[in-house]
């Protein structure tokens, strides 16, 4: 396994619920736990699940015509795992914030992407570039 390239630490209201989500509906493999939390390995990078109180939207930005919830993280996926994963999402059921569409299209940084929430209410983004070099294109 790589080095994780980023850890993050999240709020979740329930753990059982947060193992559901994480574990079994993104499919993040478990590693070290306690009743209080719980990490997953997200696309190799460390999440780390904390009981504590539901995240909330603080702000909406405008972006390509959507409010995309302040803060959020997510991962870069391969194109291919991007819709693999939507079409996993959209048949659990998945309530999303912005549904999964490619941004910017025909522009620097032609992306897909998708936003929706974990059971607590933190808000999520996974994209996925046509072309890996566009990630931080300006041009």
């Amino acid at each position: 396994m790589t080095r994780p390239r980023f850890h993050l630490a999240i709020p979740v209201a329930d753990i059982p619920a947060a193992r559901a989500f994480y574990g079994e509906l993104l499919g993040c493999e478990e590693g070290r736990s306690d009743e209080k939390w719980v990490d997953f390995n997200m696309f190799g990078h460390q999440v780390v699940t904390h009981l504590g109180s539901e995240a909330g939207d603080r702000v909406k930005n405008d972006v390509d015509g959507h409010g995309v919830p302040v803060p959020h993280f997510g991962v870069i996926l391969e194109l291919d795992d991007f819709w693999k994963l939507a079409d996993r999402l959209k048949a659990a059921g998945t309530e999303f914030v912005i549904e999964p569409y490619t941004r910017f299209e025909g522009l620097p940084g032609e992306q897909a992407t998708m936003f929706f929430r974990d059971p607590s209410g933190n808000a999520l983004e996974f994209k996925a570039f046509r072309d890996d070099a566009q990630v931080f294109a300006t041009e």
